[in-house]
């Protein structure tokens, strides 16, 4: 596979902006609910700021205790930090991290970690307020900001510069993202840092593979079928990486609404390259895919839903699907039988 461009994709067409800024400001206002209602949860609870100390638990021989968000994210942790950390997930399958809003439980959990790991860049929209109290006192890693700004997709908004968080669709990408668990691991844990280390370059290895594989499968689909249309906008770094061309219904956040316009655009690519396949997501509504594939038919489009990807959750703990590893394997498996 050709290695990771230093260079972002910049031109995007003026309307693409606009529906972009449009969503955004959609999603800030649901982010803000979410904030009221985290505080409201707060201040129910009594829950104060203050975390574990990692220092006192690695001296005194305990566990880490690390907590995480998406459930791919937690597998990815737990592969590098094995048995040496006392590992909790809070998100598990079908749970979408953009809307997710902390419970009481999640509170105590976070609260006594020695470690939080969460992506960052915004997919926690409704944690990172709680995250960001909690940094003050607590170790807390977002590992999809620890990537250079200059390999991530901007999302551009009507001011500051923001990115999409879904870069773990670009596996050679998410691999450098999870450096810096390693990383931070071998630093709160040194006496068990020559394993944390050693687990990471064994994980760092197969996803090396991993990243070729999902290449070379992807390949097969044919130039002229390499269009996935998705649910929301989480495909990007996938299409970047595997070159195929990705069209979404819904912008970058589950928070972002389809509008009929939306659906109208989307039906009319799929007419227009004859798409024979949409691909509904397993933690968002197929709703809307419904509406595209009703308005494709109108105008004479034959498309059916190739399948459901996991996007921002990985499968059921348990499963091949439930690893990070077994998640994209899928989602290639259906996107090579849906477009081929």
């Amino acid at each position: 596979m050709e290695p990771i461009s230093d260079q972002v994709p910049g031109e995007h067409e003026a309307p693409a902006r606009d529906r972009q800024r449009a969503r955004t400001c959609r999603t800030r206002r649901v982010a803000l609910g979410i904030t009221a209602s985290i505080a409201a949860v707060l201040a129910a609870t009594g829950w104060a700021l203050g975390g574990g100390n990692s220092a006192d638990h690695a001296e005194s021989g305990d566990r880490l205790r690390v907590v995480t968000t998406t459930n791919f994210l937690t597998d990815a942790v737990g592969v590098i930090g094995g048995s040496d950390i006392e590992l909790t997930g809070l998100m598990g399958s079908g749970v979408d991290p953009h809307l997710y809003q902390a419970q009481a439980g999640d509170l105590t959990l976070l609260r006594e970690a020695d470690l939080v790991v969460a992506v960052g860049l915004h997919l926690e929209a409704g944690l990172r307020p709680v995250l960001d109290d909690l940094a003050e006192d607590t170790r807390v890693v977002f590992v999809g900001e620890t990537v250079p700004t200059a390999a991530l997709l901007p999302a551009e908004s009507g001011g500051a510069q923001e990115y999409d968080p879904h870069l773990w669709f670009d596996v050679a990408l998410w691999s450098d993202a999870l450096e810096s668990v390693a990383d931070t691991l071998t630093e709160v844990d040194p006496g068990h840092a020559v394993r944390h280390r050693s687990r990471w370059d064994r994980h760092r290895a197969e996803l090396a593979a991993l990243h070729e594989e999902v290449g070379a499968r992807l390949a097969e689909i044919p130039e002229s079928r390499r269009i996935l249309i998705t649910s929301h906008d989480a495909f990007r770094y996938l299409g970047r990486a595997y070159d195929l061309r990705v069209e979404a219904i819904q912008g970058i956040s589950t928070a972002d609404e389809a509008t009929v316009s939306d659906i109208d655009r989307v039906a009319g690519i799929i007419a227009e390259h004859g798409v024979r396949a949409v691909f509904v997501e397993s933690s968002v509504s197929e709703q809307t895919s419904a509406a595209v594939l009703d308005a494709a038919a109108a105008l004479g489009a034959t498309a059916t839903i190739g399948g459901s990807l996991y996007a921002d959750a990985a499968g059921a703990a348990g499963t091949p699907e439930g690893t990070y590893p077994g998640m994209i394997r899928t989602d290639v498996d259906l996107l090579v039988a849906g477009l081929r």
